[in-house]
């Protein structure tokens, strides 16, 4: 599957460029992106913009457009075919996160908009409960132009990283340095992960029934994300950085 679809994205710049538009418009189309593990297809994406054999600002620009693409098809689905998705079992089933969607959405239209494009389960669902709200365009396509900007940079960046460090000419000194920078990244995601379980913690009103490794949540991701920081700058230090940053700029 790789070696095919390695071949595919080098074949041409046209036909590799079609490959990311289409992955980032099925993440950002309504309900089909719930079926997509957008994380890992973008970062492997960003794995082929790490190692060279994918343009960085072109595959930036198909991004864009794809995301564009997929938010105003999910809108004008929800417009047009409320009643029809009302009905849908699938929503029937999550009709509480249809509520709480429709509810931000009230409530702070814009920073909803632009948040959920960087959440899997929200980015296909909420332009098309937007649409299904009759949210005034004016609303709508500002949040949602500057979330497709930088939604494809942040979600190719894991992949960039994993590709750069993978071609880094191999020796015992590179070796540490790869299953360092692996940790910090770790650290870092593991960090994130908690800090949006403790905030929905926060929001519970009757913390008293919860185990006491749940309320104390927001320490231990307070303390993760601080040993990734720490490790963030100390890698800095490391002679392979000056190589990193080298192969780092010319995809760039």
């Amino acid at each position: 599957m790789e070696s095919w679809l390695t071949s595919l994205i080098t074949q041409s710049l046209t036909c590799s460029m079609f490959i990311v538009g289409i992955v980032s418009f099925l993440e950002s189309l309504a309900l089909v992106g719930l079926l997509l593990p957008g994380i890992v297809f973008m970062a492997t994406l960003g794995t082929f913009i790490g190692n060279g054999k994918l343009l960085f600002y072109p595959s930036w620009i198909a991004g864009i457009i794809g995301c564009l693409l997929g938010d105003w098809c999910s809108y004008y689905i929800g417009l047009y075919f409320k009643n029809w998705l009302h009905n849908l079992k699938f929503l029937k089933r999550n009709c509480h996160l249809l509520d709480k969607t429709k509810s931000l959405l009230h409530k702070h239209s814009i920073v909803t908009i632009l948040i959920g494009r960087f959440i899997g389960p929200t980015r296909p669902l909420i332009p098309m409960v937007a649409g299904m709200l009759k949210l005034p365009l004016k609303k709508f396509i500002f949040p949602s132009l500057l979330g497709c900007i930088l939604w494809p940079p942040v979600y190719f960046f894991p992949g960039i990283v994993t590709g750069i460090t993978i071609n880094i000419p191999p020796n015992p000194q590179n070796d540490y340095f790869k299953w360092f920078l692996l940790i910090i990244a770790i650290l870092i995601w593991l960090g994130i992960w908690l800090t949006s379980k403790w905030w929905k913690i926060k929001k519970i009103k009757n913390k008293n029934n919860m185990p006491f490794i749940k309320r104390k949540i927001g320490w231990i991701a307070l303390i993760v994300l601080l040993l990734g920081m720490i490790g963030l700058i100390l890698i800095q230090f490391h002679p392979t950085m000056v190589i990193f940053r080298k192969i780092f700029s010319t995809i760039l």
